[in-house]
């Protein structure tokens, strides 16, 4: 196996453009396993550790541009106020040392349904960024995931960064797991309040072939706030009224039955931590808003 070591993007590109089978590592948190339980032999690995560009973060307009090589530590230290969502599900991934070499890039490389991040990009309408020597493109995240550890990269492109909405309004993240640390979730659920656009954003992971959105629930909530005025003058929620978003989430979900959790266990899962989130989040827009 080969390890190519590029000190620049352009020298990654131009390698991924000749060898469209090297596997890209940053981290290694997902990659690294794969290797040692002898899940994945590929001809050679991309280092990107390197590359200063991939490393960094900074505003573009109404949103944050985030390195994909920025690693987990460093969004729950230093965007957890723009990117409250990012930072709560960053807070949730593995151990501390995980935390320090794993990231976001690294998450959407691989498109593990259960990979704790991507539910909050969901919601949150965030795009990915990615290149090759044939330009950039950016991929609204609802089309990235196309099946199980499948993405919409083409075999020449690498992930250069995430662009993730900076609206300054709550967001929520929660997942369920065997236990509280160092355990792929169950299932999991993020939900974003766009009060700008009048409109909440709300995702499912570890409780489909991909990561997906709450699209029925996002309109019957998004619907129900406008219409009775609560944008402006928010108030309590009804029960009947996270109940039923609660209920549409778990609709949203198409689950299976593992050694994790039964689909009957994910289904009642997600409808009580989209109440319980829901819940959480508006109380506090109401607060903003007072």
């Amino acid at each position: 196996m080969d390890f190519l070591r590029p000190d620049t993007l352009a020298e990654a590109l131009a390698l991924k453009a000749q060898r469209p089978d090297v596997v890209p590592i940053a981290g290694g948190t997902d990659v690294m396993v794969e290797l040692n339980f002898d899940h994945r032999r590929p001809p050679a690995l991309l280092d990107l550790t390197r590359i200063a560009e991939l490393r960094s973060w900074d505003v573009d307009g109404d949103a944050v541009r985030i390195g994909a090589g920025v690693p987990y530590t460093r969004i729950i230290d230093e965007l957890g106020e723009r990117l409250p969502g990012l930072a709560m599900a960053s807070r949730t991934v593995g151990s501390p040392q995980i935390r320090n070499r794993g990231t976001v890039g690294g998450n959407l490389g691989a498109a593990s349904p259960a990979g704790d991040t991507h539910p909050v990009l969901l919601a949150a309408d965030a795009t990915v960024e990615v290149a090759s020597t044939r330009g950039t493109r950016l991929i609204p995240a609802t089309g990235f995931y196309l099946g199980v550890k499948r993405n919409a990269l083409e075999p020449d492109e690498l992930i250069t960064a995430v662009r993730v909405p900076a609206t300054g309004a709550p967001q929520q993240f929660a997942k369920v797991g065997t236990r509280n640390a160092m355990v792929i979730a169950v299932c999991s659920f993020a939900v974003a309040l766009h009060p700008v656009r009048q409109r909440v954003g709300a995702a499912v992971g570890s409780a489909a072939p991909t990561p997906r959105r709450a699209s029925a629930a996002e309109e019957f909530l998004s619907a129900e706030l406008t219409s009775t005025d609560q944008w402006e003058s928010p108030k309590p929620l009804l029960d009947s009224v996270k109940r039923r978003f609660g209920d549409l989430v778990a609709q949203a979900a198409s689950p299976i039955d593992d050694v994790r959790g039964s689909a009957a266990y994910r289904k009642h899962a997600l409808a009580v931590l989209a109440r319980r989130t829901l819940d959480w989040a508006w109380r506090d827009y109401a607060e903003k808003v007072a």
